[in-house]
């Protein structure tokens, strides 16, 4: 059952939201993202991680769902246009976070009235007002209302896809992308010598996934409870594939784990995966060969996701190809979290190690053999490896630090 819709037993873990914000001088900014709408997990974190941090640095900040897409009921996980139980969710979120009167969402298939702090007039009127909008994981499709936004915002926390339709000529893209003042994206190796991410047209700034350090560190039970290293995955994904200069990019992880099938009977250290959307076939496979598994589904409510996030020993973890055979530079906002937790990553590596240090807390591998040292240096220190993770986190990583970098790329600071 989810607890953030029914009410968390206890009620502490949900207090870690709350806290004290400056006075919002610095103007005002709308987030538009996917928190009500596709109420599971990650999806919560990283919204919140970027209303957290705009707020820290002295803005009014506006949370808003402004599409008429159905959304998915947070039950059944299925794409309903029945809504209620998605605006609780969002409710809890907005009021403990002090922002009871900061929020906004447009029911599906604009059935009926918006919900929130503002009818039709004053949202258009905030969008007139606002010095900019964010479009989190480019989840807010336009509008023409939107039109009056005068500075809009696009973070593409999915890289590659949308430059490579750039490339070959897919007019609709550039007809979206012509609609945003400033892109920022995900895909932080873009323009290096090793990156074969075609960029064409547009200006592109690279940022990363930002983490608020303070709440993955607020709990009092600092070593982990479970002794193995976990992640987060869908088994397989279909219809986001690409193909660029005859090579395709799948955008699935269960070609890459394929890879590391072997992985735990060599490993010093038990390897566990929380993985949805995997046949039973594909789930025995792995559990023959020694893969700790649960299901994704029980991780739906995030303080259930912080939770075994904090709970682990570290994350090992693949990134879709789609990310790595043109060394695009992503990173996971989901590994920021274990960072963020003291808990060392080892991912897949996409090039991120051109930018972000490694070989302390934080490994990129590229094969089995080096996934197993990551593993192995790890666990012959975990402490500094941790500490060393966390330092990562909050120089690297942190909320306030990587949103600020965003507005002064904008002029906002």
């Amino acid at each position: 059952m989810n607890t953030l819709l029914t009410g968390s037993q206890d009620g502490s873990d949900f207090a870690l939201l709350a806290g004290e914000y400056p006075p919002p001088t610095r103007g005002t900014v709308v987030v538009w993202g996917l928190l009500a709408a596709y109420p599971f997990g990650g999806m919560a974190w990283q919204v919140l991680h970027y209303v957290v941090a705009l707020r820290r640095l002295g803005f009014d900040v506006w949370y808003v769902e402004d599409s008429d897409r159905y959304v998915y009921d947070p039950f059944t996980y299925c794409l309903t246009p029945e809504y209620a139980a998605n605006v609780q969710y969002l409710v809890r979120f907005m009021n403990v976070m002090g922002m009871s009167d900061r929020w906004i969402f447009r029911p599906p298939a604009d059935a009926d009235p918006l919900v929130g702090a503002r009818d039709a007039k004053g949202l258009d009127r905030l969008y007139r007002e606002a010095d900019a909008v964010f479009n989190i994981c480019a989840a807010q499709e336009l509008r023409p209302e939107h039109d009056a936004i005068r500075c809009r915002v696009w973070v593409e926390t999915d890289p590659v896809a949308n430059q490579v339709a750039v490339a070959e000529g897919d007019s609709k893209m550039r007809e979206i992308l012509d609609a945003y003042q400033h892109l920022f994206t995900y895909g932080e190796n873009f323009g290096a010598p090793d990156c074969r991410v075609p960029l064409e047209q547009y200006q592109w700034i690279t940022t990363r996934p930002p983490v608020h350090v303070e709440w993955w560190q607020r709990s009092s039970e600092q070593q982990p409870l479970n002794p193995r290293f976990t992640t987060v995955a869908n088994w397989k994904h279909s219809g986001k594939d690409v193909v660029w200069n005859g090579e395709i990019w799948r955008w699935s992880k269960d070609h890459e784990f394929r890879k590391l099938i072997d992985l735990p009977r060599r490993s010093p250290a038990a390897l566990e995966m929380a993985v949805g959307a995997i046949e039973p076939e594909d789930e025995q496979s792995l559990r023959d060969h020694q893969w700790f598994l649960t299901p994704s589904e029980n991780l739906v409510d995030p303080l259930l996701y912080y939770r075994y996030i904090r709970a682990s020993m570290g994350e090992l973890t693949v990134a879709k190809e789609q990310y790595v055979a043109p060394r695009s530079g992503w990173f996971s906002d989901r590994s920021v979290c274990y960072l963020a937790a003291g808990r060392p990553v080892i991912m897949q590596s996409t090039g991120f190690e051109n930018i972000i240090p490694t070989g302390e807390g934080l490994f990129g591998f590229t094969d089995a053999d080096s996934a197993i040292g990551a593993i192995e240096t790890i666990m012959s220190d975990y402490a500094r490896h941790s500490k060393a993770a966390l330092e990562i986190a909050e120089e690297y990583f942190g909320a306030e630090r990587v949103v600020a970098a965003m507005l002064r790329k904008i002029g906002l600071l």
